[in-house]
């Protein structure tokens, strides 16, 4: 199979695609002052743009894995996230606590789908 590389760069895409199988990069916000909420909010929109590029939507992701710099943010995150996610097609997910690249980073997320061709 064909590896297929969504706006590649020197050190990384922001897919690839192999087959119907797509990996995400590591989704972040961009309003580093922002509370967990709004970094949320903008992951999660910066997932439904990839997914939307690609062909496919939020309904086509199978899993998530959810990075916290604090896990005191766990209840926050999850407020916007059960707004966002699709009811009946919610992804398998995990969440974890750890040091993210840059200050004031809250959340980032990395996604696994299907992106129909």
């Amino acid at each position: 199979m064909t590896l297929q590389r969504l706006h590649p760069g020197p050190r990384m895409s922001e897919a690839v695609r192999i087959g119907d199988i797509v990996f995400l990069a590591g989704q972040i916000p961009t309003t580093l002052t922002g509370d967990i909420a709004v970094q949320t909010r903008e992951v999660l929109g910066e997932l439904d743009a990839v997914m939307a590029e690609l062909g496919g939507s939020k309904a086509d992701i199978a899993s998530v894995q959810v990075w916290l710099s604090d896990m005191a943010d766990f209840q926050g995150m999850n407020a916007v996230w059960d707004q966002w996610v699709h009811p009946e097609h919610p992804p398998a997910r995990a969440t974890g606590g750890v040091a993210l690249a840059r200050p004031g980073m809250r959340v980032e997320m990395i996604a696994i789908a299907r992106a129909p061709r």
